[in-house]
């Protein structure tokens, strides 16, 4: 029988490299939404304990991605598309006053960092990484908000991420050609160093145009 769990790396059974492990199959899909996190599986496929487990699992349930329903185990927390048309529709109305607010960093000395998450969207895509692709793509926007030097802006992000961490798990697997996000998010990338922040703006809900309809069964585009 094959494994579904594997080390990412040299063999690591510290909870932290379990962690990794786990982190990994539910962001590539190997464990989707809704899944159920085995403790007796997982032990016998890495070949541990059940205390670093235990432990990966604690630290996985306090990040958001899975959740733990007494008695009868954990299991991949699940995120909708309604969910996350509603998250966009506020970021719709928000990212771009983040954005301003980072227009003088992001055309300072903050450049570099967001031309280079685009390059690691790019690389990540072009590898089929998806636990990387969903880092990338997040730490893009998070940088807006980051560098927005407001501390509720930031809230919000923090608030909304680890939902759209599981969701773009998922979405950016449907791409028929992963590049278009990159092209799209390298689109964006250059409007927020040289464009006015009405371009940021229509460029973004050019992004969420999809996304803000919340139908269920479709997997929205987002930026």
């Amino acid at each position: 029988m094959d494994r579904k769990f594997k080390w990412l790396e040299d063999r690591t059974t510290t909870p932290d490299g379990v962690y990794r492990v786990l982190r990994a199959a539910i962001l590539d899909g190997t464990v989707p939404p809704g899944g159920q996190l085995r403790e007796a599986h997982i032990a016998a496929d890495l070949g541990i304990s059940r205390s670093p487990l235990r432990e990966a699992l604690t630290k996985l349930e306090e990040e958001g991605l899975i959740v733990k329903i007494p008695y009868r185990g954990a299991f991949v927390a699940e995120v909708s598309a309604q969910d996350v048309a509603e998250i966009d529709s506020i970021r719709l109305l928000v990212e771009p006053y983040a954005a301003e607010l980072a227009f003088e960093a992001l055309r300072g000395s903050e450049r570099s960092r967001l031309l280079q998450t685009t390059e690691d969207l790019r690389a990540a895509l072009e590898k089929n990484d998806i636990p990387a692709s969903v880092d990338a793509h997040l730490g893009f926007h998070r940088l807006f908000y980051d560098l927005s030097g407001n501390g509720a802006l930031r809230n919000l992000w923090h608030g909304w991420e680890t939902k759209l961490r599981l969701y773009l798990s998922v979405d950016h697997q449907t791409y028929s050609d992963p590049r278009d996000l990159a092209v799209e998010h390298e689109r964006l990338a250059a409007v927020a160093l040289e464009g006015s922040i009405d371009e940021f703006r229509e460029e973004l809900a050019a992004h969420f145009q999809t996304g803000l309809s919340g139908k269920a069964e479709v997997h929205p585009r987002q930026a």
